[in-house]
């Protein structure tokens, strides 16, 4: 996008009244964004959702000087843009219907990586759920995922520096302008986030962390990604709204199950209860489900000599050994395990190099 033309998509994002839906809608009206700003008032109210007030401000001259402004921080601090149509754009955000026209970019941000997931939760995290999200991401790291969160306390922390210790990139999405960093103690976290991924915001350099732009954050966090993991949450948090959201956007959700009786894992349960969540006990969960391909990543996964099985992998690997490529359901019925355990003793085994999944739900040994 010519710098013209970002100066005329900023103003357009400063109308008073103007949201996502309807500037995407003048957008893909007219064939540039100067366009709009020249077009005739009798042209622009034949557009739907456009009346007397949006035509007033529309031709609101203090528009432009605050994209001048906001297209003057861009250029200085080397902030990137990417607009909804550009190659840039995160791809799966492009399908949600209210994704932001524009969003900023810090750091490097590689999205060529299909495989993105966000980890969100309450930001009292326990033990339970520190532990837990770290065992996670050490067991998807082979796989390399993009670790997204909101880069707030809690879940979103622990998640963020799990993923810079097993060098995957991640991505914090903020509710506020690239000027400043919310909360202030993380601060001391974003140039090794920048160095592998970095954050993304839609919010302008004079937007401070209001309470309502963290809802709209959510969105983001929920859209761009495949699946939204929700670690620990109580019976009402933003964690909550953000898997709504992932449900809306016909996402996939997993939640972490808990004890009744522990606060923190109250919003799990009641998702997993409602069947807006799928029940997360290892990261085998996660593959198997979105149908993730460990082949993908094969400098990691290669076949060891001597290799020590667990009971249940030396009983699934002399069952393949014996039988040739075996279907998943018929494996779990001759060698007695249910799907749920024998899913992770598959994964495990392939992250050893000792079989390989095959098209159809067949494993084979190697």
């Amino acid at each position: 996008m010519s710098d013209q033309d970002l100066f005329n998509v900023l103003a357009l994002l400063k109308v008073d009244g103007v949201g996502d839906v309807l500037g995407k809608k003048l957008l893909h009206y007219f064939e540039n964004p100067s366009d709009i700003f020249k077009a005739k008032s009798t042209q622009l109210a034949s557009i739907d959702g456009i009346g007397t007030v949006l035509l007033k401000n529309l031709k609101d001259k203090k528009i432009f000087e605050k994209a001048e402004k906001e297209l003057e921080f861009i250029r200085n601090n080397g902030i990137k843009t990417s607009y909804f149509q550009d190659e840039s754009y995160p791809d799966r955000l492009k399908h949600c219907f209210d994704a932001p026209i524009l969003i900023f970019t810090a750091g490097n941000i590689d999205f060529k990586n299909r495989k993105l997931i966000s980890i969100v939760g309450t930001r009292q995290i326990t033990s339970y759920g520190t532990d837990f999200c770290k065992k996670l991401i050490e067991d998807l790291a082979p796989l390399d995922p993009i670790i997204v969160s909101g880069f707030a306390y809690g879940v979103d922390i622990v998640a963020h520096q799990a993923a810079m210790d097993f060098n995957l990139q991640t991505i914090g999405v903020l509710a506020h302008g690239l000027n400043q960093i919310y909360p202030r103690t993380h601060k001391k976290y974003m140039a090794k986030m920048e160095e592998n991924g970095g954050f993304i915001t839609e919010f302008w350099s004079d937007s401070n962390p209001d309470k309502e732009k963290f809802v709209r954050r959510n969105r983001i966090v929920a859209g761009m990604t495949e699946a939204t993991i929700v670690i620990e949450s109580a019976d009402k948090g933003g964690s909550l709204i953000t898997a709504n959201m992932a449900n809306e956007y016909n996402r996939d959700v997993f939640a972490v199950p808990g004890r009744i009786t522990d606060k923190y894992s109250q919003g799990c349960n009641n998702l997993i209860k409602t069947q807006k969540a799928n029940v997360l006990t290892n990261a085998a969960d996660i593959i198997y489900m979105l149908n993730w391909d460990i082949k993908e990543k094969p400098k990691n996964i290669q076949k060891q000599l001597f290799v020590e099985l667990e009971p249940e992998e030396q009983e699934v690997y002399d069952f393949l050994q014996k039988n040739g490529k075996e279907l998943l359901d018929i494996i779990a019925i001759e060698c007695d395990f249910p799907i749920f355990k024998l899913s992770g003793v598959l994964i495990n085994m392939e992250l050893k190099g000792l079989i390989r999944p095959l098209p159809g739900k067949l494993f084979e040994s190697i």
